[in-house]
C-alpha cells in the first residue's frame, strides 16, 4: 500500500488513523514498537511513521538523528525469527519534511496470523488508534481466522478498474466530496483515488473493492454466493406471517447499491426517521433510530464472511429488526459496551464507508447500534458463534412497527375509520401531507411498487391511496410510467 509523503504527512492529522501510529524517535526505536507490528500484522494493516510526536490531539514533528541506525533495527527485528514468531515484510519510506528526515514503515496484515515476539503472550491486535494485547479467546479465534481482516484487501487476478460499476462508483465519489470535503483524496482522478483508497493494488482490484464497487456479473465471477438477503415479513415469526414476505429485496450489483437501497427500506420501519436528504438521496447524521440501524448495516456489510456458504440476511418482524452475517464477531460479546472495538473481517470495506462519513469513527460504531435501546426503550442483542453474529434490535409495541395487511378486506374497520381520511374528516388535513410524506419515501425507495404494496405499508385502503397518489399528482407530477407489469414510480429530482 503505496502513499506519497503529502499522503502521509495528510494521515497525521486524519482523525480516522486506526491504520496509522506516529512514534517519538529521535535516537532509537520507542520500546512499544513491536506491539504496534504485531498489531497491524494481526488486523488490517497500517503505517509506522518515526519522528513524530504526539501530544494529546496534536502531532509534532521532531525528525529522527540516526535514520540509518533506526532503519536497521527495525527491519533487522521484523526479520529474526528470534524475535517475532514468522518472518515479517514491509514497505519502508524516508521523508524530509522542513529539514527533518522522518521513517516510515506499512506493516500489511499477515497471513500467517497470530504474529508474537518473544512469547505467545505477546500477540496484539488493533483497536482503534491504539494496541492491545490479545485475550485467549482473541488469540484461538485468530487461529481460526487465518484469513481474517486481510483477504478483502488481496489483489484479483485478471481484474482492473474497467471492471467497477461506474454508477456506482461516481455516486460514491459524489457522496465523499460533499460529506468529506477535507479527505485528501478528493481532488485525485478517479484511478488514483482507488489506489490510494485500497480499491485497487498494483492495477487490480482488491476483494473490497470488487464487493464494492464492482460489476454484477465479475462480482459474481470471483465471490459465487454474493447476496444481501432482505426480506418484510407481516408477524412476530415466520409461523404467523400471513404470507412468507410482504416483500423482497432483488439482487444487485454490489455492497455500495445494497447500502443505498437498503437504507432508504429501513426508513420505513422506525419513528422519526428524517425525511430531509442530501443530493445523493442520504439524510444527515442525525440522532434517531435510523442512524442507530445504520450502524448495523455498515457492521454487517463490513464484518460478513463472503466466502461462507451462507449468505448475510435481514429481516423485518412486526417485533423486531434482525441483521444476521456469516462469520464470528472477533472479540467476546462481554466487551461490547465497555470497550472500544474495531477490527472488521473486511477493514478496507469499513473504512470506504468511513470515507463517506456512514460510520463511526473507530470503534464507536457498537456504541450507535446500542443508541437504539435509548431511543426506543427496548433491547439490542447480539449472538454468534463459530458460523454466524445476529444483532437484534428489538422494536417498540406501539409507535414504530408498520402494521402490514395483505389486501385491503383484512383491515379492521376500526382500522380503517380511524386512518382513512374519508370516513374521518378530522384526520383529512392532519395525516394528509404526513402520509404522502410517507409515499413519496416509499416510492423513491421501492420504484416499482404497486398501489396495493403501497396502501398495505401505508395502512390505509386503496381508495384513500388512489386519492393522495391524484394530489401528489396534481402538486409534483408524480406518475406511473410504462405497463403495470415492468413499470415504475416517476418522481421529481
Amino acid at each position: 500500500m503505496s502513499l506519497s509523503q503529502k499522503e502521509l504527512i495528510a494521515k497525521i492529522q486524519d482523525i480516522e488513523w486506526d491504520d496509522f501510529e506516529a512514534k517519538a524517535s529521535r535516537t532509537q526505536l520507542p520500546a512499544d514498537t513491536w506491539r504496534t507490528v504485531s498489531a497491524f500484522s494481526n488486523t488490517s494493516g497500517g503505517w509506522i511513521l518515526f519522528g513524530v510526536a504526539q501530544h494529546g490531539k496534536n502531532f509534532e514533528i521532531e525528525g529522527i538523528e540516526n535514520g540509518e541506525k533506526i532503519e536497521n533495527d527495525f527491519l533487522t527485528t521484523i526479520r529474526n525469527k528470534d524475535k517475532f514468531n514468522h518472518v515479517l515484510h514491509c514497505e519502508a519510506k524516508k521523508l524530509n519534511v522542513d529539514g527533518k528526515l522522518l521513517l516510515a514503515f506499512y506493516i500489511p496484515s499477515s497471513e500467517l496470523k497470530p504474529i508474537w515476539f518473544n512469547t505467545p503472550k505477546n500477540t496484539f491486535i488493533r483497536s482503534g488508534s491504539g494496541d492491545q494485547q490479545a485475550n485467549d479467546l482473541e488469540i484461538s479465534a485468530i487461529y481460526r481466522d487465518q484469513a481474517f481482516g486481510s483477504q478483502s484487501e488481496k489483489p484479483i487476478g485478471e481484474t482492473s478498474f474497467e471492471d467497477i460499476n461506474p454508477g456506482s462508483f461516481a455516486s460514491y465519489r459524489k457522496r465523499v466530496r460533499e460529506e468529506n470535503p477535507g479527505f485528501f483524496a478528493n481532488d485525485y482522478d478517479d484511478e488514483t483515488f482507488c489506489r490510494v483508497t485500497g480499491i485497487t493494488k498494483k492495477g487490480r482490484l482488491t476483494y473490497g473493492g470488487l464487493l464494492m464497487f464492482g460489476r454484477f456479473d465479475i462480482v459474481r465471477e470471483h465471490c459465487p454466493n454474493f447476496w444481501v438477503d432482505y426480506l418484510e415479513i407481516p408477524g412476530t415469526s415466520y409461523s404467523d406471517a400471513t404470507v412468507r414476505y410482504s416483500y423482497r429485496m432483488p439482487e444487485l450489483d454490489n455492497l455500495w447499491e445494497y447500502y443505498r437501497a437498503l437504507i432508504q427500506r429501513l426508513r420505513l420501519h422506525v419513528d422519526a426517521a428524517p425525511f430531509t436528504t442530501g443530493p445523493d438521496g442520504f439524510s444527515p447524521d442525525d440522532e434517531s433510530q435510523l442512524y442507530a440501524l445504520r450502524e448495523g448495516l455498515v457492521n454487517l456489510e463490513s464484518h460478513t464472511d463472503y466466502f461462507a456458504p451462507m449468505h448475510p440476511t435481514i429481516r423485518i418482524f412486526d417485533n423486531r429488526i434482525e441483521f444476521q452475517n456469516p462469520g464470528r464477531f472477533v472479540r467476546g460479546l462481554e466487551h461490547l459496551r465497555n470497550t472500544i472495538s474495531s477490527s472488521p473481517r473486511n477493514p478496507n470495506i469499513l473504512k470506504l464507508f468511513r470515507y463517506a462519513k456512514l460510520s463511526e469513527n473507530a470503534g464507536y460504531g457498537i456504541n450507535k447500534i446500542y443508541s437504539w435501546e435509548r431511543y426506543t426503550g427496548e433491547k439490542v442483542e447480539f449472538a454468534t458463534d463459530i458460523m454466524s453474529t445476529t444483532v437484534t434490535y428489538w422494536r417498540p409495541k406501539v409507535g414504530t412497527t408498520v402494521k402490514r395487511v395483505e389486501n385491503s378486506s383484512a383491515v379492521s374497520k376500526e382500522t380503517n375509520l380511524r386512518t382513512n381520511p374519508r370516513t374521518n374528516p378530522a384526520k383529512r388535513k392532519e395525516r394528509g401531507p404526513e402520509l404522502r410524506t410517507k409515499m413519496i419515501r416509499i416510492m423513491k425507495a421501492t420504484p416499482t411498487i404497486t398501489r396495493q404494496e403501497l396502501a398495505n405499508l401505508c395502512g390505509v385502503n386503496i381508495a384513500g391511496i388512489k386519492y393522495h397518489l391524484r394530489i401528489l399528482k396534481d402538486e409534483m407530477g408524480i406518475h406511473w410510467q410504462g405497463s403495470s407489469i415492468k413499470g415504475h414510480w416517476v418522481l421529481p429530482e
